[in-house]
C-alpha cells in the first residue's frame, strides 16, 4: 500500500506542476491548442486524487477527509468543464482563479492523503 501511495503522490505531483506551467501559458495567451491536454491532465489527476481516497480508505483514514476528497475531484471536473461558460466577459478572470484554487487545492488533499495514508496504524501494522 505504501508503494501505491508513493506512486499517486509522485503522479500527482507531476501532474500538478504540468497543469501550473500549462496555466501559465494560457493565461499568457500562449500553447492555447494544449488546452486538451491540460482537460486530460486534470483528470488524470483527479483520477489519483480518487485512488489515494481508495487506499486511504482502506488504511482507515478519516471519512470525513475520503469524503471530501471524492467531492472535491467532482468539483474540479465540474468547474474545468465549465469555466469558459462561467462569468464571460472581463469578470473571467475571478472563474480562472478560482480554477487554480480549486486545482491547487485537489493537489493539496492528494498530498494530505498519501501523507495520512503512510501514517496510518493499518499500514504500520502491514510493515
Amino acid at each position: 500500500m505504501k508503494t501505491m501511495t508513493t506512486i499517486a503522490q509522485i503522479l500527482v505531483r507531476a501532474a500538478g506542476l504540468t497543469q501550473i506551467v500549462l496555466g501559465v501559458l494560457f493565461w499568457t495567451g500562449n500553447a492555447l491548442t494544449l488546452i486538451p491536454i491540460h482537460m486530460l491532465v486534470g483528470s488524470v489527476l483527479v483520477l489519483l486524487l480518487w485512488v489515494l481516497a481508495g487506499i486511504a480508505f482502506w488504511a482507515g483514514v478519516s471519512r470525513g477527509r475520503i469524503a471530501l476528497a471524492l467531492v472535491w475531484g467532482v468539483v474540479v471536473v465540474a468547474l474545468g468543464m465549465t469555466q469558459n461558460q462561467l462569468l464571460p466577459g472581463p469578470a473571467h478572470w475571478v472563474i480562472q482563479v478560482l480554477h487554480l484554487l480549486v486545482g491547487l487545492a485537489a493537489i493539496g488533499m492528494a498530498e494530505g492523503l498519501a501523507v495520512r495514508i503512510k501514517q496510518a496504524p493499518t499500514l504500520a501494522a502491514q510493515v
